[in-house]
């Protein structure tokens, strides 16, 4: 007879083993979410600010599923308003090699089609700037863009790429997964927790 099963019985015992099995030995499914694999952290903090998930989901395009995501506000902003000035986080994970060109002209594209015409030409200039800053990415990459109530930051793979803007030019960017006029509904919608 083990020793284990000398101090807890049969059957709790195979219970706990999977569900140690399930939690992992840090309680891992119980801290994170899975999406497509990837994981992303419940709770967070980055530069002084804590952060929780308000909702994660995939990205796919066409047939392609793009990459996984995850959306965060301030602890305690647990009603989601990805364009109101309030730190939030978006973290994406990737899937498969995408040129830093692309990012750059998708997200052009996709302010000038989701703001006016002279929303786009006061900010062109930040827009450009933070298109400057994008790289490469290959499939388990991950961009973060937060705004922390300060300023607007791109992060790859834990890098700093841009610091700066302000809350006009964080909303711009957050809503282009996250506005009225999405890149996908059902991703914005998983993001916001719907």
């Amino acid at each position: 007879m083990s020793s284990l099963s000398k101090i807890v019985p049969r059957g709790v015992g195979v219970w706990l083993a999977g569900a140690m099995l399930l939690l992992g030995s840090n309680g891992l499914w119980a801290q994170t979410v899975s999406e497509e694999g990837e994981r992303f952290e419940r709770s967070l903090e980055e530069n002084g600010q804590r952060y929780e998930l308000i909702g994660s989901g995939v990205f796919t395009y066409m047939i392609w599923t793009a990459y996984a995501g995850a959306y965060y506000q301030a602890e305690g902003e647990t009603d989601p308003q990805p364009q109101r000035d309030i730190p939030r986080r978006l973290e994406l994970a990737y899937f498969h090699d995408i040129e830093a060109d692309e990012f750059a002209e998708a997200t052009t594209d996709t302010l000038q089609e989701s703001l006016s015409s002279s929303d786009f030409r006061s900010l062109e200039s930040d827009i450009d700037a933070f298109n400057d800053s994008y790289r490469d990415v290959t499939p388990g990459d991950r961009y973060v863009l937060s705004w922390d109530g300060d300023q607007l930051r791109l992060v790859l793979n834990g890098e700093t790429l841009y610091e700066g803007g302000d809350a006009e030019l964080a909303n711009a960017m957050f809503g282009i997964w996250l506005g009225e006029e999405p890149l996908g509904d059902d991703f914005r919608d998983a993001l916001l927790g719907k």
